[in-house]
């Protein structure tokens, strides 16, 4: 008796692992990872928002291979040691693919792992450069431009429209914006633009008056700022309450509504570069409607990169036949895929062939206008 009880309750934990089994594989999990917590947290929604969207109108429409598409939204706080904890959990959960990381310094951090483990990474935001130069990746994509794209984008309009007489040039001290800063930098010495001073600040800080003080001094009249939207909101205001007539830019990182309340009418007039406004493409306006249905903001600056990796992903599932990462990965090296952001196509590091940045001017009631 003891071994036939044995033998049923052998095959009655069989038989809910093959029921549990049955379950799970009737969805393909997606891993959405970055900032849920943290002072970045507006761009994650960001992100979620295009994955939100996408998953909506795929799985509407019968899924990937018959199966519904499910997302599993992973904290990485935007910090570079979160990158490999939340990346850690991604495998250890058994997940494939990953839309993320959203910061570049976590999603430099967390690459290695997600390459070495075999789950297909997209990101919809990492910008920086060292994601992918000499790292030989086969599983890493992005469904965004690099930040030796978007400098050289900056640079220009500072060259050849704003032409100022003495730059000032700021950084967070982070892979992404000390990267960034550096690709202007360059460009502008090329044009014989003369440069103040190229210096880091401290990420965090609520007092930047020693730099403010040095800009006044200095007499710049244009500062570029690497880095993300709460250091330059602080940067803007303390600025304008101390008397400095300087114009500020900066890259996608500080294109956030949420730096209106911390720069107050400061901001008004800062240039910023931005994936271009995909949302004015009429061949986008049935997406552009999704969006608006659910009160979600397709024109922000990673909406539709994130609604892109979303669709590389299913398209790179149903080219490879199934739901194998390896052979996603091969398919994906290869394919054409339209989307909203125009035809994703990759090189052999994983970054798209083609990608457009504007210049935008921001306002103080949270609108954009293209640059001229």
């Amino acid at each position: 008796m003891q071994s036939l009880r044995f033998t049923a309750a052998a095959l009655a934990a069989a038989g809910f692992m093959a029921f549990s089994a049955g379950a799970q594989a009737d969805t393909i999990k997606i891993a959405v990872v970055g900032p849920t917590t943290g002072a970045l947290t507006q761009y994650g929604d960001m992100v979620k928002e295009g994955v939100d969207t996408a998953v909506e109108q795929i799985n509407g429409a019968g899924g990937v291979l018959g199966k519904q598409l499910e997302i599993v939204v992973i904290d990485d706080a935007c910090e570079p040691k979160q990158g490999p904890v939340a990346a850690n959990r991604v495998v250890n959960e058994g997940i494939g693919y990953v839309i993320g990381g959203v910061c570049s310094g976590a999603t430099i951090a967390a690459a290695p792992i997600y390459d070495e483990e075999g789950v297909v990474m997209v990101t919809p935001s990492a910008t920086s450069p060292a994601l992918t130069d000499g790292n030989d990746y086969e599983f890493i994509f992005r469904t965004i431009g690099r930040d030796d794209q978007q400098g050289p984008a900056a640079a220009k309009y500072i060259i050849e429209k704003v032409k100022p007489k003495k730059v000032a040039i700021l950084h967070d001290k982070a892979s992404y914006g000390q990267g960034i800063a550096a690709a202007v930098r360059a460009d502008l010495e090329k044009a014989g633009i003369p440069i103040a001073f190229f210096e880091g600040i401290n990420a965090g800080d609520t007092d930047y008056s020693a730099v403010i003080t040095k800009l006044r001094s200095e007499e710049v009249d244009f500062v570029y700022f690497g880095g993300y939207h709460p250091e330059m909101g602080l940067l803007l205001r303390q600025a304008s309450e101390q008397g400095v007539n300087a114009r500020f830019m900066g890259p996608e990182g500080v294109g956030n509504p949420d730096i209106n309340a911390i720069a107050g009418d400061a901001v008004e007039g800062m240039l910023v570069t931005l994936p271009a406004d995909f949302t004015q493409d009429p061949a986008n306006a049935e997406i552009v409607k999704a969006f608006e249905s659910k009160n979600r903001n397709p024109s922000g600056a990673f909406q539709l990169t994130a609604y892109s990796a979303t669709l590389a992903i299913a398209e790179g599932i149903k080219g490879a036949g199934e739901d194998d990462p390896a052979k996603v990965a091969a398919f994906l090296h290869t394919a054409k895929i339209p989307s909203p952001i125009g035809e994703l196509s990759w090189n052999a590091a994983g970054d798209l062939n083609e990608f457009a940045f504007d210049i935008f001017n921001w306002h103080k009631d949270g609108s954009k206008t293209v640059a001229e």
